[in-house]
């Protein structure tokens, strides 16, 4: 009874000791989102202030290795999280800082971390103009533009409304961490990176303070870059959930107080935010039910017109992916895929060449839900190149199928297909259509050649059980 009494006290004190800022649009307050479900975006702001908008000292930013501000702030951390309306199966979808996207606001196309800086920027720029002087309320409102501009990115990004808004600048992250009694970690390799800090031999870790910072900033030195950073994130937000949804820190009068302490001076949520439901809604969540994805990227080393290199994602299918994960948004219907009577005349047989299990069956049912006739799926010889055999005079129908496969396969005359027939060969190269057709000229810039890494094994995502090592 002692602990519950204390434990609604201090929730209390923090939940009246918080900063809150006007940054989402028609802010419902403590009602719940429409469908129940929360979809809350998490930023890290690489900023050289305090949540109340003052600055921090020389000393502190020494012991953080931030070093200078060159005027602009930069989300270094985006994670974009589902909770569904039981409180239960939570998800996590990291966003890379470098993911090259459309900026709403007329800002153009550029590095999704700049969206923030870019709008705050502006309004600083516009108060000055309108006669304000003071430093922190020139902070504040700045920054308020700035987080309601990269809302308005996520969400274009996602298609998923943020219900909900939380910051956590430098210092607020290595306090809450040292807060909380660290959090365990664990390196396939031993590092040492000059530019973030991190120096850390291979295997497990319990990190704090400024030692958590240097680990989830770090990119130089690792094998994917920006990406294996999000990795680093994912491992070290799971770790930390771990520790705070044990009774071990929610429990511990000391624990909780010094946590809320390092929550108030360091974290700004959305106004009217509703902790307490919030809490309740949260109550049920346990370690494994917490799961950390990152976005399907299409290329790591993508050459822009202005912002050097960046990630490139194709929207379409990042999209579909947060909705895949996250569920269609209040009121949106799924359109049914358009099937082409046409394509009902001709039969598609599939051979899988690829090697790639189960991808003869996967293609065939695309094709059928296209309106093509389902023929038969079996494994054939091995080939690097996709390709379609067709009876004499079939290429127009050829032609139709590879339209829907994309990739642009050879379409070729062959004895042994069947009038009325289609005998697809799945090559080595074959990928699933893009369906967004400008994703590779619309910026203006080259395209490298260097791909992004293959994904994480989809079947094992990163939980808040257990520790896994990472680059």
């Amino acid at each position: 009874m002692g602990l519950t009494g204390y434990a609604w006290a201090a929730m209390q004190g923090l939940v009246n000791g918080l900063n809150y800022a006007n940054v989402i649009s028609n802010d419902a307050g403590g009602d719940k989102p429409a469908d129940g479900a929360r979809d809350i975006l998490l930023v890290g702001l690489d900023s050289r202030t305090d949540a109340q908008g003052n600055p921090l000292s020389r000393e502190v930013l020494d012991q953080l290795r931030a070093g200078d501000s060159d005027g602009e702030l930069n989300t270094d951390s985006l994670i974009f999280v589902h909770i569904p309306n039981d409180g239960s199966k939570a998800v996590a979808i990291s966003l890379p800082r470098d993911t090259y996207v459309d900026i709403p606001g007329g800002y153009g196309k550029h590095k999704i971390n700049s969206a923030y800086a870019r709008a705050m920027l502006s309004a600083r720029k516009d108060l000055q103009k309108q006669g304000v002087t003071d430093p922190k309320q020139l902070d504040v409102q700045a920054n308020q533009a700035g987080a309601k501009e990269l809302i308005q990115t996520v969400e274009k990004l996602t298609g998923s409304t943020i219900d909900n808004y939380a910051a956590v600048n430098l210092l607020g992250f290595s306090e809450i961490t040292t807060a909380i009694g660290g959090v365990d970690v664990c390196l396939n390799n031993t590092v040492k990176d000059e530019y973030s800090g991190a120096n850390f031999t291979k295997g497990q870790h319990t990190i704090s303070g400024v030692e958590a910072l240097e680990f989830v900033r770090q990119r130089h030195g690792l094998p994917n870059g920006d990406l294996d950073r999000v990795v680093r994130q994912q491992v070290f937000m799971a770790g930390m959930a771990r520790k705070v949804l044990s009774a071990g820190t929610l429990t511990n009068p000391g624990k909780l107080s010094d946590l809320i302490d390092a929550i108030k001076k360091s974290v700004v949520l959305n106004q009217n935010w509703d902790i307490f439901g919030f809490a309740q809604q949260m109550k049920g969540l346990t370690g494994g039910q917490l799961e950390f994805r990152t976005i399907p990227v299409k290329n790591i080393d993508y050459k822009t017109p202005e912002d050097g290199s960046a990630i490139q994602v194709d929207p379409t299918e990042v999209k579909n992916f947060v909705q895949g994960l996250a569920g269609p948004q209040p009121g949106a219907t799924t359109p049914a895929p358009q099937a082409d009577s046409a394509n009902k005349a001709t039969t598609v047989d599939v051979r899988n060449a690829s090697g790639k299990t189960g991808l003869a069956a996967t293609v065939a049912k695309a094709l059928e839900v296209k309106g093509f006739t389902a023929g038969d799926t079996a494994n054939s010889a091995s080939r690097k190149t996709t390709v379609i055999w067709v009876s004499k005079g079939g290429k127009d129908a050829g032609q139709a199928v590879a339209d829907t496969l994309g990739g642009s396969p050879t379409v070729q005359e062959d004895k042994s297909v069947r009038a009325g027939h289609v005998t697809v060969f799945l090559g080595s190269d074959y990928k699933a259509p893009s369906t967004d057709s400008n994703a590779g000229s619309s910026a203006g810039g080259a395209t490298s050649q260097a791909p992004a890494p293959p994904p994480a094994d989809e079947e094992k995502p990163i939980t808040a059980e257990g520790v896994p090592c990472v680059n």
